[in-house]
């Protein structure tokens, strides 16, 4: 359908990108994605990613988080949206894609989101992903599957330390209550 040679680069790295995560997450079925909008071309510049992946969505008392003894369980869900945008300016470097998990449904009612150091859960930033990658490139399949590996925990930075965490109320969380007592062991 699409002839790459008569592309402009922009829409060839589209293209590049929408073949590649089609191609990556056939089969899977603890990832689906679809595109969301695309340009005047045809090619995608936003996509859907679901997510059906066992995490931590909250915790309890959340009200007194990080307070001196108070415990905070983790909660629990097994269903996550992200939205991927790529703005006008992608692939270049002062364009990088968007990786933001959803947390208001169509209605505006709170859906469920990650519980994660490296994705900002409270605030006006909720649900922003953080690759911790700087000025390092990488795909839209690479960074998909490396979310996945967030919300299973394989990867998580919660240190005061470059690169940062996203969310600093929860990376105390992680260090004082999720490392301690073996919450994050979601295998």
């Amino acid at each position: 359908m699409f002839n790459p040679k008569m592309l402009s680069g922009r829409n060839r790295r589209l293209l590049h990108e929408w073949r590649t995560l089609e191609q990556g997450l056939e089969g899977r079925s603890d990832i689906a994605c679809r595109v969301l909008t695309k340009n005047a071309e045809g090619l995608p510049t936003a996509y859907l990613v679901n997510y059906s992946v066992r995490s931590i969505s909250g915790v309890t008392n959340v009200e007194h988080l990080n307070e001196p003894n108070v415990t905070n369980e983790p909660l629990y869900d097994e269903s996550f949206v992200m939205q991927i945008t790529l703005p006008a300016n992608y692939p270049q470097v002062d364009g990088a894609p968007v990786f933001h998990f959803l947390t208001l449904d169509e209605n505006g009612q709170d859906i469920p989101h990650p519980w994660h150091p490296n994705i900002r859960y409270f605030g006006a930033f909720a649900g922003r992903v953080c690759i911790n990658m700087v000025d390092t490139y990488c795909d839209l399949l690479w960074a998909v599957r490396r979310i996945a590996a967030y919300l299973r925990y394989d990867i998580y930075h919660a240190t005061l330390e470059p690169p940062h965490p996203e969310d600093l109320q929860v990376a105390a969380w992680v260090r004082n209550q999720g490392e301690p007592n073996g919450w994050l062991s979601l295998s």
